[in-house]
């Protein structure tokens, strides 16, 4: 009788996608195991009639998966790497980062239209402080209205709460089918994505040797040393998803380029730069790069908004 692996992720269509994804993929690599599917909500699944910055709790959509590992009742959790927090709880670890999908965001407008196209003041859909602040630097006249929810509802109220557009993750969008929508892919010199947009992730427990084992089989070398120098970079910044912090690490050949940015919620403070080195100094690089931002003002931006009492995720 095969050995059954029990893997635990959140219940949204997008969330089980991923998760029937890489058990699809474990099950390739090891085919004498049977793999079970476990869905369950977390926090940031349950409260969506709040801004996610606003909530103040880090984990909202890993923590429930994270207590349920501890316990023993799932072996593994499947994660967006964009939703792990940089600190783990203790006796957790990353065990996979997967190939990542191409890991930029995309302009999903009503009519249509381009970002430059949109007309005077037009109502931009988003919960996200990283791509208001972005947008904003890019045009100060688009008004940001906060929309939260899985990507079929945020389309449904595209229209139903008069949005001219919204602003989504293309990993997520191609992953749930709705490529036809898009109407621009959003160039990364206008919007740097969140650290780890567009990979998927497998937490385990550190001491699990089995667990970890099965799923080091399904690790991209090369899109693990880009996100884990993202993180690094935020993890420096002291920022959680909900901070105005956009990163990007690519790697060609043996190099591992990474971008970051700090702006302010406004988007009139911006400050941005760019690192590069070998694969093995990822996480040196995301330091290295933190610390040469804090020294170009990202520090002062942060302060200032930790003054006015803004909450992180």
């Amino acid at each position: 009788m095969q050995r059954e692996i029990v893997v635990g992720t959140r219940e949204s269509k997008l969330a089980m996608w991923q998760a029937n994804w890489v058990v699809d993929n474990l099950k390739e690599a090891n085919p004498a195991y049977h793999f079970r599917i476990v869905g369950m909500r977390t926090q940031g699944d349950n409260i969506l009639d709040v801004a996610l910055a606003k909530i103040g709790d880090k984990g909202l959509f890993t923590k429930e998966l994270e207590l349920a590992m501890l316990r023993g009742d799932i072996d593994l959790a499947v994660h967006s790497m964009k939703d792990l927090p940089t600190e783990l709880p203790e006796g957790l670890t990353i065990g996979a980062v997967c190939r990542r999908e191409y890991p930029g965001d995309v302009l999903i407008a009503k009519d249509g239209k381009s970002l430059a196209e949109l007309p005077q003041g037009a109502l931009i859909g988003t919960s996200s402080l990283r791509r208001c602040a972005q947008l904003l630097n890019y045009r100060a006249d688009l008004k940001m209205v906060n929309l939260r929810g899985n990507i079929n509802t945020r389309l449904r109220k595209l229209s139903e709460d008069g949005l001219d557009a919204t602003i989504l993750a293309f990993a997520g969008v191609t992953r749930m089918g709705w490529d036809d929508r898009i109407t621009e892919m959003l160039p990364f010199n206008i919007c740097l994505p969140a650290v780890g947009q567009g990979s998927i992730g497998v937490e385990v427990c550190r001491d699990n040797e089995e667990i970890l084992r099965l799923v080091s089989r399904i690790d991209h070398t090369e899109s693990h040393c880009a996100i884990q120098a993202e993180r690094a970079l935020l993890k420096k910044l002291e920022g959680g998803c909900q901070v105005p912090i956009g990163a990007l690490g690519t790697v060609e050949g043996s190099r591992l380029m990474l971008e970051g940015l700090v702006a302010s919620l406004d988007g009139k403070q911006l400050v941005r730069s760019s690192i590069a080195g070998g694969l093995g100094e990822a996480e040196k690089l995301g330091q290295r790069l933190a610390e040469e931002l804090l020294e170009m003002g990202a520090g002062d931006i942060l302060q200032e908004m930790r003054q006015e009492n803004v909450v992180y995720e």
